[in-house]
């Protein structure tokens, strides 16, 4: 949950590599994507790639073997698995998506093109979605309609459009050892129910959003004190309690018709809920079925394919409403849950430094447009600019409490959004390329161009220079080499002017690859954002 997609890198050379997911999901300590190459560049040498569509235990084997042939398979995982199928029955195993490409960032671009022409939910292909903000940092468990109603309002002043309550707000659920798996509006918080609420945050001109976990249940909860035989666990074993919690067994079809339940129940009530962030905060332990009984062997395919069923009758009946995916932060992070979420939340390490490493490396595998990054308190070391410039370069939002904000801080994110939202059809739409990787040096830098070439936008991060470090130009990728580019540095504090020497400054397409712009600095945690037309 706290370093999600750092690369793992090793030689091939004798014998198979083997990684692989126990654990009932696709990600967190192993991934379910790999890149082969022999010293490839983002912009030179043949890469081959691939990704599993799949969410649940996976396994990946890479061997060269006396030929020198080199082997990739990708597929479910063996282990502990012994499906039966009965007659007339059939199991469809998950597809790989593969390719062969000029450099990294070329595979990126198309795998990037992909998940937004093919994967990702249709109805949101062409939307950019709107800036949100969730009250957890804010409040935490302790929710109600007066204290979220005033967080709305400030959220409302910077320009967001979607308010998201987070956990806390149903059943008995103060804290995280009691609650999941009843979801019904605590009524000691919201006494008439979300209307209240909801009311308050549309009126705000903004919509509402809701955090739900539907696949789990804490042991004090009434969900588990009725239906024990509904949660994956061991007879005759001391439980093990992640987070406090257990997971339902969803390969049960009663269970997938509660989890559905839970959805179509909270929209029916309350037909405003524009937005739902669908968290799973524990990975599955105590691994029994009493779904399964004495066919355990088909128990993890059963409970993978389950959720499936569930998204899909969530996503054919809303087809318009969209979700976030969490998994104690990027868990599930994977190209066929990619088809029922619009995005993904992709760590719970929102430190702005670690964000930086962790987006450099999933953007090889997932557009920006999936990629949740928001502004939160996690090391306030660094400045809300640097947070918040980290943050816009994927799918912009906000976790911090706003009511700490300074009045400078406060008015720097309220024009960074009004510039996020100009930005975002080149953030979201275009094309990336990765310029400098913050993993062999002290800097890092991106841009994005939109798909006519007309406009590109430069984010450039100085992470811990070292001691008169010599810096190098940026040379920026993906312009038209004819075209004549304006450049003009954008989110700075209020009252303070661009230091940078290109600003307002015109310069070729061709100047800007081949020679490039100073725009790294030698002071830790500065960052500069340059829209180019």
């Amino acid at each position: 949950w706290g370093g999600e997609f750092l690369p793992c890198r090793t030689v091939l050379e004798g014998g198979n590599l083997v990684y692989e997911s126990h654990r009932g999901a696709s990600n967190h300590n192993q991934s379910p994507y790999f890149i082969a190459h022999r010293g490839a560049t983002e912009t030179r040498g043949a890469v081959y790639f691939g990704s599993l569509a799949y969410s649940g235990n996976f396994k990946v084997i890479a061997g060269r073997d006396l030929y020198g042939i080199t082997r990739v398979s990708l597929g479910m995982n063996d282990f502990d698995f012994s499906h039966t199928l009965e007659p007339g029955a059939h199991l469809e195993t998950p597809p790989v998506y593969c390719g062969k490409t000029e450099g990294l960032g070329e595979m990126s671009r198309q795998m990037n093109r992909f998940c937004l022409e093919h994967l990702l939910p249709s109805g949101f292909r062409a939307e950019t979605l709107p800036v949100l903000y969730n009250s957890w940092e804010a409040t935490e468990f302790n929710v109600n309609v007066a204290d979220q109603t005033r967080l709305a309002e400030i959220a409302a002043g910077i320009g967001v459009e979607l308010f998201v309550m987070d956990d806390g707000w149903f059943g008995a659920r103060n804290n995280d050892r009691a609650g999941l798996g009843d979801w019904f509006v605590n009524p000691a918080k919201f006494t008439g129910g979300l209307d209240e609420l909801i009311g308050n945050v549309n009126a705000l001109g903004m919509d509402f959003g809701l955090w739900v976990e539907p696949e789990m249940v804490n042991p004090k909860s009434e969900l588990f004190e009725k239906h024990p035989d509904w949660v994956i666990l061991q007879p005759q074993r001391d439980t093990y309690y992640y987070r406090n919690q257990l997971v339902l067994d969803i390969s049960n079809p009663k269970v997938q018709d509660y989890v559905f339940g839970i959805v179509d129940r909270i929209m029916t009530e309350n037909p405003e809920v524009a937005y739902f962030k669908w968290d799973c905060n524990s990975v599955i332990t105590n691994i029994y079925s009493p779904y399964h009984k004495q066919n355990q062997g088909n128990f993890y395919i059963d409970h993978v394919r389950g959720i499936y069923n569930v998204l899909t009758r969530i996503h054919d009946k809303y087809p318009n409403l969209p979700m976030m995916l969490c998994s104690g932060g990027g868990g599930r992070m994977d190209y066929e849950m990619l088809k029922y979420f619009t995005e993904f939340w992709c760590s719970d390490d929102t430190d702005p430094y670690e964000r930086i490493y962790i987006q450099w490396s999933l953007s090889k595998f997932f557009p920006a447009k999936t990629m949740g990054s928001h502004v939160t308190n996690w090391n306030k070391n660094t400045s809300v600019k640097f947070r918040t410039d980290v943050c816009s370069s994927c799918k912009l939002g906000f976790d911090i409490d706003l009511k700490s904000l300074s009045a400078d801080d406060y008015k720097f994110v309220q024009q960074a959004v009004k510039n996020y939202n100009s930005m975002k059809p080149m953030i979201l739409e275009g094309d990336q390329y990765r310029l400098v990787s913050p993993y062999e040096g002290s800097h890092c830098a991106i841009n994005y161009v939109s798909k006519d070439k007309q406009r590109a936008v430069l984010f450039a991060y100085d992470l811990h220079p070292r001691y008169k470090e010599p810096q190098q130009n940026v040379k920026l990728q993906g312009l038209d080499a004819a075209k004549m580019y304006t450049v003009k540095e954008t989110n700075l504090m209020p009252g303070k002017q661009s230091d940078l020497e290109c600003n307002g400054k015109q310069y070729s397409g061709d100047y800007l690859m081949k020679i490039g712009l100073n725009v790294f600095t030698a002071q830790d945690g500065t960052s500069h954002v340059l829209v180019l037309e």
